[in-house]
């Protein structure tokens, strides 16, 4: 990572090949029994208006499936949490260049926020590991078990016309959160940002 304006530029991986990765589904009564006996770290983590809650989208999705973001508004999508005054804090957009994801993200555990794009372009993941105390799937790696005990995952379908591999992520810190701000140029457009 470099600095960038106050920011850190956080590079975008390619070059995963975790086996069994997200394989462990998160089903909506795990997740409701995880946050209800969670602490605070769970509630800031998965909480209401996290872009890694399963309930961000006004009905439960496993975050380590890919969800197809583009293809709806945030004002549509995120209209129930917004208008029912709850905290949202993330929200995404497209330009005639870009393609835009903002989000807060809790400062929990070493909050080593990751990017990765597959190798086909097609899929872009925002990861990171909250909690270091459990212990990891037999493999070692916290991403091939129960994931959601570990750390966060959203996974997002990227549009057609994303320019993965010229996409550039962002991380500012405070105290509290940090803000993640993720550019993916469209394939058509003449200009970078």
């Amino acid at each position: 990572m470099t600095s960038c304006s106050g920011s850190l530029k956080l590079e975008i991986h390619t070059d995963d090949k975790t086996p069994g990765k997200w394989s462990v589904p998160l089903g909506d009564d795990v997740f409701r029994r995880f946050l209800s006996g969670g602490g605070g770290s769970e509630k800031a983590v998965f909480g209401e208006g996290s872009l890694f809650s399963p309930f961000l989208f006004g009905k439960y999705f496993d975050p380590s499936d890919a969800f197809p973001l583009w293809e709806f508004e945030a004002e549509v999508l995120l209209a129930s949490l917004r208008s029912l005054g709850g905290q949202c804090r993330v929200d995404w957009s497209q330009t005639d260049l870009a393609y835009v994801l903002k989000s807060d993200i809790p400062v929990v555990g070493k909050n080593n926020v990751q990017v990765y794009v597959d190798v086909n372009g097609k899929v872009m993941e925002i990861s990171g590991q909250w909690n270091n105390n459990k212990k990891a799937a037999a493999n070692g790696d916290w991403r091939s078990g129960r994931w959601w005990e570990h750390g966060y995952v959203r996974r997002l379908e990227l549009p057609c016309d994303a320019d993965a591999k010229n996409s550039e992520a962002f991380l500012s810190n405070n105290d509290d959160y940090s803000f993640l701000e993720i550019r993916i140029p469209k394939i058509n457009s003449k200009n970078k940002f």
